[in-house]
Parts: structure tokens; sequence; C-alpha cells
């Protein structure tokens, strides 16, 4: 989770992770729209990979990558997780304000 959280945090990544959402891109197609330098684009990519976001082919010369299949399912699970405790939280305290309001 840390390794994913850390991917994401940077601006360049993310707009990475949004166009590969659109489908698969070369190093050179991710790079262009960023105005970064393919050196610089192949680090972020590789902070993707290892937070388990995207998978690289290599074909030749020309390395594409794509979003990984679930690479937000630990993500969606933590978040649902955070996101059921704080409803439960929310009901006590609803709760316990509803058995004060009653005289």
């Amino acid at each position: 989770m840390d390794r994913l959280f850390a991917a994401l945090a940077d601006s360049n990544r993310r707009a990475m992770v949004d166009r590969l959402s659109h489908g698969p891109a070369s190093v050179s197609d991710l790079a262009r729209p960023l105005d970064i330098a393919l050196p610089s684009a192949v680090k972020h990519l590789a902070v993707l990979e290892a937070g388990g976001l995207v998978l690289s082919d290599k074909a030749g010369r020309v390395r594409t990558y794509r979003i990984a299949p679930d690479a937000f399912g630990g993500l969606e699970a933590w978040v649902a997780e955070r996101k059921a405790m704080w409803h439960r939280q929310f009901e006590a305290l609803d709760a316990l304000l509803e058995a004060q309001d009653k005289p």
C-alpha cells in the first residue's frame, strides 16, 4: 500500500496513469504531454511499476506500458474499510446524540 500511495503522490505519475486508463502507450507518448525528458519518464514509470499500477512489455526498442489488472483493487479495499469504519462511528455518534436528546 505504501508503494501505491508513493507512486500516486507525484502529479506526473498521476497524469501517466490517467493517460494509460485510455489504453497502452509508449514511454515517448507518456512523456510528451508532460514536457519531461525520457529518462525522467522512465524513472516515473519504474515507480508506477514498483507500486503495482502498471505493467510493461518490450518489442524491439519500444517499451509499452499499460494499467495492471486490478491495479486499484488494494486501494479500493483499503478505502472501503475506512469508509465502513467511519460510517459505524457516525452511526454510533448519532445514536448517542439521539439518546441524550430524549428526556
